[in-house]
């Protein structure tokens, strides 16, 4: 879709909401990023996993109104960072578009709630275009500042809102928008998600209430504030949905409960620990063998895993040095090793034989993190070096099965209680909207 620019980035953003219609293949894709949400959400909500934040969040926010019940589903559904991820946007879009959008959906929604989806994430990826890549390097958190804008282009969408109420709901919206980096392994980073999905569905309650604010120029003066100098604004609405940002570059699916930017260094440790142990040789050797380990990355590649000693498993979901000694010596990495409690002993002492060297020879991570890669080396007492390097595309090249991945988050569910969710994930009945808030806003 061809999209007219005028003075007003809102007025064009809502122009092209409100007149663009996803495609069936754009669909489908929601409806797997609606599976891998229900797959990460449901464990949190359900308690199978403990989560104090949620505990506390559920205090204050007693889930009587789409607000509050906005904010705890998208907590919820970051909590283990394991959701989705869009390299556009580098942010987790679902975790903040789904909540807003089932706080505020009706039964009857299912089609336009999908088209919703899409229409947030494409707002989402174009929004991370025209904020460039230095409103990430700034500190910014960008589920939580430009997730904010797309959970509320997701909104406008699904209560079919006028051109105008669009413009300033996503100007309601902006305002609102913050989050920061330097929160990055505590609760309050999925509490960024929560506030961003409370934020849009109170910017769209406000403007259909009738209240109103400055319908232009605002998305304009976030770019400026928030851009860094590097901003796009002609990104935004250009070439609007030619391909959907949903299809194309496409959400990515973890296959780790890990932050995203430790996963090429999971898959190279990984592939040195199988070649040792294809060797016949066992990881309790290996381990007494590790005198150092080298992880190499472009520079700035390590921006998101700044943590470097973890004192607990949500620490240590950002720290390159944890996920490491865990990928070594483990045979997979389970959700329950990066939870509240303290770090394994054992790891945590292989991880500090962990040395981080970014290769200056290679261009900086910030300009193409799609170009990222890791390398590990391990240097073993009697002199032998073993190391390999994956890149991020290699990584992303490797399958994913979304049923088996909600396998392993739901152990204790029966295999048809699994077929239910999947089954209702694809929202062709009547009742899945009715009975997925039914599942995720339950007590």
């Amino acid at each position: 879709m061809t999209v007219s620019y005028s003075s007003s980035l809102a007025r064009s953003l809502a122009a092209a909401i409100v007149g663009s219609t996803p495609s069936s293949a754009a669909r489908e894709k929601a409806r797997g990023g609606l599976l891998d949400f229900l797959a990460v959400t449901l464990p949190v909500v359900r308690g199978d996993i403990a989560d104090s934040g949620l505990r506390s969040l559920r205090q204050v926010y007693p889930s009587d109104d789409a607000q509050s019940r906005a904010l705890l589903l998208g907590y919820a559904g970051h909590a283990l960072d394991f959701d989705d991820f869009h390299p556009d946007f580098r942010g987790h879009p679902t975790t903040v578009i789904v909540p807003a959008l089932l706080a505020l959906a009706a039964e009857d929604d299912s089609e336009r709630f999908l088209d919703a989806c899409v229409i947030g994430v494409e707002t989402a990826g174009r929004l991370g275009l025209a904020a460039g890549p230095q409103h990430y390097g700034l500190g910014f958190h960008n589920t939580a500042t430009l997730g904010t804008i797309a959970a509320a282009a997701a909104c406008a969408r699904l209560v079919n809102a006028s051109p105008s109420q669009v413009a300033m709901i996503i100007g309601v919206a902006a305002t609102q928008a913050s989050g920061l980096r330097a929160q990055f392994g505590s609760a309050v980073k999925p509490l960024h998600a929560g506030l961003a999905a409370r934020a849009a569905v109170a910017a769209t309650q406000l403007v259909l209430a009738g209240f109103e604010g400055q319908p232009d120029n605002v998305l304009e003066a976030f770019l400026h504030a928030f851009g860094g100098g590097g901003q796009q604004p002609e990104k935004l609405t250009q070439n609007w949905g030619s391909p959907w940002r949903i299809v194309a570059p496409g959400l990515e699916f973890k296959p780790w409960p890990t932050c995203g930017g430790t996963h090429g260094a999971i898959d190279a440790a990984k592939a040195i620990r199988h070649a040792w142990q294809a060797a016949g040789k066992s990881i309790a050797m290996l381990n007494a063998q590790i005198a150092h380990i080298e992880v190499s990355f472009p520079p700035g590649g390590d921006i998101a895993a700044s943590v470097r000693q973890p004192v607990n498993g949500i620490e240590a979901r950002f720290s390159l040095e944890y996920v490491i000694a865990a990928s070594l010596l483990r045979d997979t990495l389970r959700l329950q090793d990066f939870s509240e409690a303290p770090v394994d002993p054992e790891l945590a002492e292989l991880a500090m034989k962990v040395s981080r060297c970014p290769d200056a020879s290679a261009p900086p991570d910030a300009l193409d993190p799609t170009a990222r890669f890791h390398q590990v080396t391990l240097f073993l007492h009697n002199g032998e070096t073993l190391q390999q390097r994956f890149t991020r595309q290699q990584s992303l090249a490797q399958p994913l099965d979304l049923t088996e991945k909600l396998r392993g988050c739901l152990p204790a569910a029966s295999e048809a209680q699994r077929a239910d969710i999947i089954a209702h994930s694809r929202l062709e009945t009547a009742e899945s909207l009715s009975q997925l808030s039914r599942w995720l806003f339950a007590r």
